[in-house]
């Protein structure tokens, strides 16, 4: 009975050492690699709310050029100048980190009417500068004086990587639009960022001791680096960072000054791309030292129970088949069992490294299946956790919380986009979608949305997004116009019928009765818009 209990006891012992291991290290790769996915998720976000945030201000400025223009004569130009000067210096002074700002007029429409060019440099508010003589410069060279010629030869707005400012000998990014007047080209208006305002936001992020984030194109040529002078940098001596463009993986593995890395990277909005990489070693070392503890904890177990185990067979037995067991309910999914051995002994402390180990497993598990509950398209919450989110309001009603509930439910349904999907594919339709997704997100940003199904989407209205509803409906109409208006094409417009209901407690005997008039509602408003087209 001895020897047999001993070997039980090995067996155990392994087995569990060998399931450990494969779940540690499986865990804790996946928390290192989400760690880094997230880190680069949050920076992306960032880069990208500044970026935009310039995008819109510059667009901004190019609707109002191209709307305010009358003529091409000089004076008219002249006035014309005037006028977009005093509305470009209100939209730079809002946009965070600018340097410079201009709209520069082709000499080919006016020789004498120039433009204007306005600089920041000491942080004292912009003072303007002498414009850049374009007659020293041959326009159709996009090699030369990028911020004016590559606009003017692509036709479209455009985030130009970084590159050194003419006269000022600054490094800087700039978006810039072409201008046009009755299909002439006319100008250029544009934003130069201080390239050191871009580095400030990702020289902070950090991971691990030796982790850290820099920026790309698609093809590896790095744009920023906080451990390396990007100036110096030639064909030989860059580093080759090994973008899959085919599989488009979010990680990649390379290996630079002999070390081996791993990287998570992400687009960015202006075609940079944002990567967050960490030595592989610094990935793995804590797996590797959490199975060598584990190890040693198990051998000096395993020789324990041998030496004593004649003595306690009858008090080790138990425990280990309710270890056993409770190793099966693991394998079964099933993480809800009681281990009730507590004596401060081997057998209990492996007891306890096993209860807090699977209660990992069960805390990891739980996060995936939060992740579920997220639409893989927009980032909001997809149709499983509304239907979660609106059991859950029921529950509280019918335990008699009826009276105190104060919600309204809003129903949104894209118009046209089976037309688009259609006439332009369904990738332009996944703009199509995104683009009202971020207008219901802005809009109704302290409220839950959902997306419903392929074009519909619901937000659950309470609290301050409650009581302001009215407010913030009139808020949604103005962005529909507004993105509509300065869309460049029909899938980046905005045409969404809505519907609000308001929970009557008199009226309304569950939440899916205040849905319903919801979805009547935005089918009646979607009905008058197309009767008003």
């Amino acid at each position: 009975m001895t020897l047999l209990t001993i070997c039980i006891i090995i067996l155990v012992v392994i087995s569990m050492a060998i399931i450990s291991i494969v779940f540690i290290r499986t865990n804790e790769k996946q928390r290192s690699n989400q760690l880094l996915l997230l880190l680069c998720e949050t920076g992306e976000r960032n880069l990208d709310y500044y970026f935009d945030s310039v995008q819109k201000s510059v667009r901004r400025v190019a609707v109002y050029v191209e709307s305010d223009l009358d003529g091409l004569e000089d004076g008219q130009l002249q006035r014309h100048t005037e006028r977009v000067r005093k509305k470009f210096d209100e939209m730079a002074s809002k946009t965070n980190g600018v340097l410079t700002y201009y709209y520069r007029i082709d000499p080919a429409v006016s020789d004498s009417v120039k433009g204007f060019w306005y600089m920041d440099l000491d942080g004292e508010g912009f003072v303007e500068h002498e414009v850049t003589d374009i007659t020293l410069y041959d326009t159709e060279d996009t090699s030369k004086l990028v911020w004016f010629t590559v606009p003017k030869f692509e036709g479209e707005p455009v985030w130009l990587p970084p590159y050194i400012t003419d006269n000022l000998g600054k490094r800087v990014i700039s978006y810039n639009v072409p201008i046009y007047w009755r299909g002439q080209f006319v100008g250029v208006v544009g934003i130069e960022i201080d390239y050191s305002t871009m580095a400030e936001q990702v020289e902070s992020i950090r991971l691990y001791g030796n982790g850290y984030a820099f920026l790309s194109d698609s093809d590896g040529n790095i744009f920023f680096h906080p451990k390396i002078d990007v100036s110096q940098l030639t064909e030989e001596t860059k580093p080759v960072l090994p973008y899959d463009a085919i599989a488009k993986n979010t990680f990649i593995r390379y290996t630079y000054d002999g070390v081996e890395k791993i990287a998570a990277w992400l687009p960015l909005s202006n075609g940079m791309r944002l990567n967050v990489t960490v030595p592989v070693s610094e990935t793995e070392g804590e797996w590797e030292r959490l199975v060598g503890n584990y190890l040693v904890f198990a051998a000096i177990v395993l020789v324990a129970a041998s030496i004593l185990t004649m003595f306690y067979t009858r008090r080790v037995t138990r425990p280990l088949v309710q270890l056993t067991e409770a190793a099966e309910q693991i394998d079964k999914g099933n993480y809800d069992y009681d281990l009730n051995y507590d004596r401060d002994d081997e057998v209990g402390r492996l007891t306890n490294t096993f209860k807090r180990l699977s209660g990992h497993m069960k805390d990891h598990i739980s996060d995936l299946n939060k992740r579920a509950y997220v639409d893989a398209l927009t980032s909001v919450r997809n149709k499983g956790a509304y239907t979660t989110y609106i059991e859950d309001m029921q529950k509280r009603m019918d335990e008699g919380g009826s009276q105190e509930m104060a919600f309204a439910v809003g129903v949104f349904d894209c118009d046209n986009l089976k037309r688009i999907n259609d006439r332009y594919g369904h990738e332009k339709g996944d703009v199509y979608l995104k683009t009202a997704s971020r207008l219901i997100c802005h809009v109704f940003q302290h409220s839950p949305v959902f997306r419903i199904g392929g074009d519909e989407f619901s937000v659950i209205l309470q609290n301050a997004d409650y009581e302001n509803r009215e407010v913030l409906v009139e808020q949604f109409k103005a962005g529909m116009v507004e993105i509509s208006a300065s869309a460049k094409h029909e899938w980046e417009e905005a045409h969404i019928a809505m519907g609000i209901a308001v929970y009557d407690s008199q009226r309304d005997r569950s939440v899916n009765d205040v849905i319903r008039r919801a979805d009547e509602s935005m089918y009646e408003n979607k009905r008058g818009r197309k009767a008003g087209r």
